[in-house]
């Protein structure tokens, strides 16, 4: 069984973190109760808020200060470097309102990925991509605020008590013992994925990620984290958001891993002809005379511009430029996604040229950095084939 760190405010909500403790302790797995309050008047932990805060630069009396906001972001911190110098941590468990979610979830953040971490929040039914990041929390609403012991409370906490315990309970099954790949991937680029994915499924543990912005950060963070051996990074797109104001970026560090590390990589252009935001009432006032596309209901495209095309192609280069590991990166000139193609809504050849014409003339090629053009559609078959050949090559070189 493992040992789970129940992690809270013991200051303000002690009774809803001890009640959590003792259910966890009666399924069977080992608890660390641990104070975070900012305060430092919290009782009954087994590490008390003064033992967290010294973990911060400037130690508690940096943490404990009059400002709440100062304090709420110096605790967190100091938890963060705390929960890091810990090797005992086999789940984690947080219940807490907009500050102790804040506090917390950047601890759960730094651990690796496939530890259990599960925060009960008041936060947990809005927008959680701050809390979330590219990590594995599961986020759970707490209905009632975190605020004593009644009959919805006590309902939520014990699930939520229980759901830890069972994470905990014992390791995942591990996967065949094959070297794990990181690919992103689109709807409108899943056909060539997939196709990847099947010719490399016998020699590689296949890891797909949807780039809707924390999915390019998550394979970044596993980059990073050399938790992957290679990446064939086919589906760039998160890119244009970050550049021209959509909902999906991975923000400005997409592809900074793969120069950091030098790890194996294979990219391409994949839906780098559309910008995403929610529902078609959601795009900025900015943007309504664009060439928009509904998807559904709750994400409308827009088609890149020349302009922005050749903005997107010159970044993407630039960074690559910085790898020193092997680079292939493939220019689909039929066409980067299933609407960019003849008679389909974004097929538009002149913003294509520009996209592909900044990537040339930007991408420095050597011996290990190669920029390869292709006749292809990016989902045709014999792209995808292409990608694959790449990579095999530049894998079994290394």
């Amino acid at each position: 069984m493992g040992r789970v760190y129940v992690v809270g405010t013991l200051d303000t909500k002690g009774d809803e973190h001890r009640y959590v403790r003792d259910l966890i302790n009666a399924a069977g797995p080992r608890t660390v109760l641990v104070d975070v309050g900012t305060t430092g008047t919290g009782t009954g932990a087994d590490v008390n808020a003064a033992e967290v805060a010294a973990f911060f630069p400037g130690g508690p009396d940096a943490v404990f200060v009059d400002d709440r906001g100062a304090a709420v972001t110096a605790m967190s911190d100091a938890l963060v470097l705390f929960i890091e110098s810990r090797d005992d941590v086999d789940g984690i468990i947080a219940l807490g309102g907009s500050g102790g979610t804040a506090i917390v979830t950047p601890a759960m953040q730094a651990l690796p990925v496939g530890t259990p971490k599960l925060m009960v929040s008041t936060m947990a039914s809005g927008d959680v991509r701050v809390y979330v990041g590219p990590s594995d929390i599961a986020m759970m609403y707490s209905v009632t605020d975190v605020a004593g012991i009644n009959r919805i409370s006590s309902r939520v906490l014990a699930n939520a008590a229980h759901a830890v315990a069972g994470m905990a309970a014992g390791p995942a099954p591990q996967p065949a013992d094959r070297p794990a790949i990181g690919l992103t991937m689109f709807g409108v680029t899943t056909p060539c994925v997939t196709m990847v994915a099947e010719a490399l499924e016998d020699d590689f543990d296949c890891l797909v990620f949807h780039a809707t912005g924390t999915g390019g950060q998550a394979m970044e963070k596993l980059v990073g984290s050399g938790l992957v051996a290679g990446v064939i990074d086919s589906t760039t797109t998160e890119v244009c958001d970050h550049l021209v104001g959509g909902v999906l970026s991975a923000g400005p560090g997409r592809l900074d891993a793969i120069a950091q590390t030098s790890i194996p990589y294979v990219g391409s252009c994949g839906a780098l002809d559309m910008v995403n935001f929610g529902g078609l009432d959601t795009v900025p006032e900015q943007f309504k005379d664009r060439n928009l596309y509904v998807h559904n209901a709750q994400v409308t495209l827009m088609r890149t511009t020349p302009d922005e095309c050749a903005e997107i192609g010159a970044w993407i280069a630039n960074k690559l430029n910085r790898s020193d590991g092997p680079v292939r990166f493939f220019l689909p000139m039929g066409g980067v996604s299933m609407i960019d193609a003849p008679d389909m809504p974004f097929h538009d050849p002149e913003a294509d040229a520009a996209l592909f014409g900044a990537i040339e003339e930007t991408f420095q090629e050597t011996d290990q950095r190669k920029l390869i053009k292709s006749k292809q559609h990016l989902n045709d078959p014999e792209f995808a084939a292409q990608l694959v050949e790449a990579f095999r090559e530049i894998v079994q070189k290394g």
